[in-house]
């Protein structure tokens, strides 16, 4: 399998830590939607990262979609819980994890690809009430139960939110003081030191 698309993507890192940890063997191209669109474009005319060259040449799309894929190809082995309750709570986790997310790449996109004169301040006053939303739901959870954080036990839900919170210190600092949210920020310093993270680091561009 190939993976397409560079890591300082929160949504191609957070697939490619995926496919490590439960074991899958891929190939990386970091091709960038941005940098390097006609390249792109050859491999997945939509140009979405991440993609996937599966063994077969099929190409899948979005992050959720290979995550669950891959969970297909190593079953038994899952990054998400059995028991239905837990599950739900890992769901929640991970809908709060990829809104703040989708919202720090949107005040991303607005700062470095919408010139200053052109930015809507009304919509970026918004984007960021959502994002700092979703950091406060976080944090309630982790501050109550902390999810697994090792190699072995680390799930779907811990590896979003770290890879999210990560995201957001990276391209946005001072937007989300981690002072403000000290469990969520304890967590994610603590999925960084992961190996499985540390092979693939935010910077990297292989």
């Amino acid at each position: 399998m190939k993976l397409i698309g560079m890591l300082d993507s929160p949504y191609v890192r957070r697939t490619a830590i995926s496919l490590r940890l439960l074991g899958l063997p891929f190939e990386h191209q970091p091709l960038s939607v941005f940098r390097t669109f006609a390249a792109f474009e050859k491999i997945n005319p939509v140009v979405k990262a991440p993609t996937l060259i599966c063994d077969n040449g099929e190409v899948l799309m979005d992050s959720g979609l290979i995550i669950q894929y891959a969970e297909a190809l190593t079953r038994p082995r899952s990054l998400f819980p059995d028991d239905p309750e837990i599950l739900q709570h890992d769901l929640h986790i991970i809908g709060l994890a990829l809104a703040a997310t989708e919202k720090s790449v949107q005040l991303v996109y607005e700062r470095e690809l919408r010139p200053p004169e052109k930015r809507h301040h009304p919509w970026v006053s918004r984007v960021t009430g959502q994002l700092l939303a979703a950091c406060r739901e976080l944090e309630q959870a982790f501050a109550r139960s902390k999810p697994p954080v090792e190699s072995a036990t680390i799930r779907q839900a811990g590896l979003t939110a770290a890879v999210g919170w990560h995201f957001a210190q990276q391209m946005l600092p001072g937007v989300i003081p981690p002072e403000h949210y000290p469990a969520l920020a304890a967590y994610s310093a603590a999925a960084e030191a992961l190996p499985e993270f540390r092979a693939l680091p935010h910077t990297a561009a292989t």
